[in-house]
């Protein structure tokens, strides 16, 4: 009898012998931190360590129902570690004195936030960020929100969060880097650079707190919090990379998920806490759950609140977040011996390693500094830097006839809910902006032509046409009036307007809260009564332009086919207003990619872009084909590929150039392929490269992105560009989950996307 494939990767990890476990050697221990520790620790009773691991909220519930009572009477016991969703250096230093003056034995507390993509300088959400492939960029918005957040009392955010997500029903895909590996851990390492700088103790910088580990991205049917299984080979391979590469990158903290994995929930789950992420890759930080997460183990069946604070102590956590079951039961569990004093003291030390690191027991208000708070937030410079990159997060779907980029002349009729509404420029998880400051769209295009151009607004039709439907979508301040007149009187409204105009511009799509948590769809399609509003629009004859906000992908069939010229401006931030009028008139030529697959219909999600070949494919260039694996009513195609993204310029490519046939592990090979400028305006294009494994002990996917470059080219101008490729590049976890690669017969791929690419071939010796 074969041995059960789950002994055979407990031996595997154990052993330590995956990828996984190659990672760099550990620095000698920080000694003068370890004693400081060491004899505060012997200080502290049972009761004080408990309070460090209790993180309670400070503000309004953000991502679930509970808010923390008598937080500054906890705080006084010393039954509090840390505080988040407090905020402004007053308040922070108002809670800081209690716990440094007011306690036995002075320990600060932590301050985190949820500073997503940005602080009050919103940038676009992570989707769209991703979709600029600028790797320096997405770290500099990084750095940024570490400055903002920190001089407002901050030293902690949660973020980023890399879950891998290929399914577009699922509303956190907002939240993410898109579907794929490769990129989403390149994005990865550098945001939690950008959070954490070189040095966590300088005044600028946030821990950085990787989530949701592990596979949150993963919830079956695209349902928020539900339930995810998968192979282990599937894990290790596609899912759990950017964790890891943000453990390696040094993030200080981790995050649980709200889904359970092999049958354990992420909070409980000692193999995904302690064996992989500790024994495994050498993580030294701390773990703190997701929102409430202990005591929602409860309703995933695994016992009441002491019996599932004890699991998730033995699991590897080492703070609660506002269950408060760390706190009120494991003094109980320990004198009961279902916990040792060991796991305590261990959670305990990690989490005041955390506050030594940055600095707190130096100077517990180094974060607390009011001529900072004035200055350093919202700055001219910031707001300059957070509108070019949302102009190159922007994504040109469709150009039709060159519509776009308009001219600065005549009249436009600017038409739809999402029109005029500042609120829902920042996107989901902009929980500090400043919404009443946000410029609407319209007043960005005002803003941007002045009086070249005369703009004629209507709102065209309501953002959904069922209420309630609408008011779970506007929720958090993001409310889009609703006009009670007919549907048929809204639109005539706008018909009216756009007789008078040379050019529609339609802003449809999601308002902010249809997409990020527990903000889950069935149907990715605009609105129904949207998408009546652009059908009469379309009927008039003149020109439109559909300006596309979304959170996520969306279904575009029909619009493909019907409307000339589409932008996707994803949710742009602070500046996404005047942005958009920049990429619309043209002084921003756009660049953005998509990094999640857009599909022809909901049906086919989850599409991807890197899946695996079956026995039975469709053959190349088919539509449909009896017994084999394709549909009766779609084509297997996507609408729009990963990757996929046009400019106002066109590049053509050349062949490629490979530097050797073949090579041995330890060699590489160079491909190189000239890229032209062929169009009439500079531009920039991001040359994606892929490999497939043609022959594996596995079965492979078809294509796996391995590198990409942005490069500008001026018109005419030709570039050539070069990627090395190793053996490295090539490894996959095999069958004994072991880190290799494989000799044989690989494909390699150059292009503009996942789907129109060059092809050469080569051999791994």
């Amino acid at each position: 009898m074969k041995k059960s494939i789950y002994l055979i990767i407990a031996a595997t990890l154990i052993s330590g012998s995956t990828g996984f476990a190659q990672k760099k050697a550990v620095p000698a221990a920080n000694k003068t931190m370890d004693t400081y520790i060491s004899r505060l620790m012997a200080k502290m009773t049972i009761e004080e360590k408990l309070g460090q691991l209790n993180l309670v909220t400070g503000g309004e519930a953000t991502t679930g129902s509970a808010v923390s009572a008598d937080v500054e009477g906890k705080i006084q016991r010393g039954q509090v570690g840390g505080i988040f969703s407090m905020t402004t250096p007053q308040r922070i230093r108002k809670a800081q004195e209690i716990a440094v003056h007011k306690t036995r034995l002075k320990i600060p507390l932590i301050f985190g936030q949820d500073v997503i993509h940005g602080y009050k300088t919103v940038f676009p959400i992570p989707l769209g960020l991703a979709a600029t492939w600028d790797l320096a960029l997405i770290e500099k918005t990084a750095r940024i929100a570490a400055t903002e957040a920190s001089a407002d009392g901050l030293n902690w955010t949660f973020s980023p969060m890399v879950d891998i997500s290929r399914d577009a029903r699922w509303g956190r895909i907002s939240e993410g880097s898109g579907e794929d590996t490769y990129l989403s851990s390149e994005i990865a390492k550098v945001m939690v650079k950008g959070y954490q700088g070189d040095d966590l103790s300088k005044y600028n910088t946030l821990m950085a707190c990787v989530k949701h580990f592990a596979l949150y991205g993963a919830a079956e049917s695209g349902r928020d919090y539900n339930t995810t299984d998968m192979s282990m080979h599937r894990m290790y391979n596609e899912y759990l990379p950017p964790y890891k590469a943000a453990v390696d990158a040094g993030a200080g903290s981790i995050m649980t998920a709200f889904n359970d994995i092999n049958g354990v929930p992420a909070t409980a789950n000692k193999w995904l806490m302690t064996d992989l992420l500790r024994k495994q890759w050498g993580f030294k930080g701390f773990v703190v759950t997701d929102y409430t997460a202990v005591s929602e183990l409860i309703d995933h069946g695994l016992g009441d609140l002491q019996a599932v604070s004890a699991l998730s102590l033995k699991a590897g956590v080492e703070m609660d977040m506002v269950s408060e079951g760390f706190l009120n039961t494991l003094g109980k569990s320990l004198k009961e011996g279902k916990v040792t004093e060991a796991q305590i003291n261990n959670a305990c030390r990690l989490v005041l390693e955390a506050k030594y690191k940055l600095g707190l027991f130096e100077d517990p208000f180094r974060y607390c500094n009011d001529e900072r708070a004035k200055n350093e937030i919202l700055t001219p410079a910031n707001l300059q830097t957070a509108r070019e990159i949302a102009a190159q997060s922007f994504v040109l779907l469709k150009n039709q006839n060159n519509l776009l980029p308009l001219k600065k002349a005549g009249t436009i009729a600017l038409v739809g809910p999402l029109a005029n509404t500042g609120s829902n420029m920042p996107g989901t998880w902009s929980v500090n902006a400043e919404l009443n400051n946000t410029p609407s769209l319209l007043q960005g295009l005002k803003a941007v032509v002045g009086d070249k151009v005369k703009i004629l607004h209507s709102l065209g039709s309501n953002l959904i046409e069922d209420a309630a439907y609408q008011e779970r979508a506007t929720m958090f301040g993001r409310e889009i009036p609703r006009d009670n007149r007919s549907e048929e009187v809204i639109i005539q409204e706008a018909l009216d307007n756009a007789k008078k105009a040379d050019v529609i511009v339609a802003a449809l799509g999601e308002s902010s809260e249809m997409s990020g948590e527990a903000s889950s769809r069935t149907d990715l399609e605009i609105p129904a009564v949207q998408k009546r509003l652009l059908a009469a629009l379309l009927k008039t004859g003149k020109p439109v332009v559909l300006v596309l906000f979304t959170g996520r992908p969306l279904v575009l069939t029909w619009e493909h086919e019907n409307v000339p010229a589409i932008l996707n401006v994803w949710f742009g931030g602070t500046q996404a207003a005047p942005a958009i009028a920049d990429v619309l008139f043209g002084d921003v030529n756009p660049s953005g990619k998509i990094t999640a697959t857009f599909p022809q219909h909901v049906g086919q999600v989850p599409i991807y872009y890197s899946h695996k070949s079956t026995g039975r494919p469709l053959a190349e260039g088919k539509w449909f084909s009896k017994f084999r694996s394709n549909y009766l009513d779609v084509s297997n195609d996507p609408l729009y590929p990963f990757g996929y993204g046009l400019s106002y310029t066109t590049f053509s490519y050349g062949d490629i150039k490979l530097s050797a046939p073949s090579f041995k592990a330890g060699g590489s090979i160079t491909a190189q392929v000239t890229v032209t400028n062929t169009g009439k305006v500079e531009g920039k294009e991001v040359v994606q490269l892929y490999t497939r494994d043609l022959v594996g002990s596995l079965t492979r996917p078809v294509k796996e992105l391995k590198g990409f470059q942005k490069i500008s080219l001026k018109p005419g101008e030709s570039k050539e560009v070069s990627f090395t490729i190793s053996a490295e590049d090539l490894k996959f976890y095999n069958a004994e989950l072991q880190y290799v690669a494989e000799p044989g017969d690989f494909q390699l791929f150059l292009g503009t996307n996942s789907r129109d690419l060059k092809s050469a071939e080569f051999k791994l010796m």
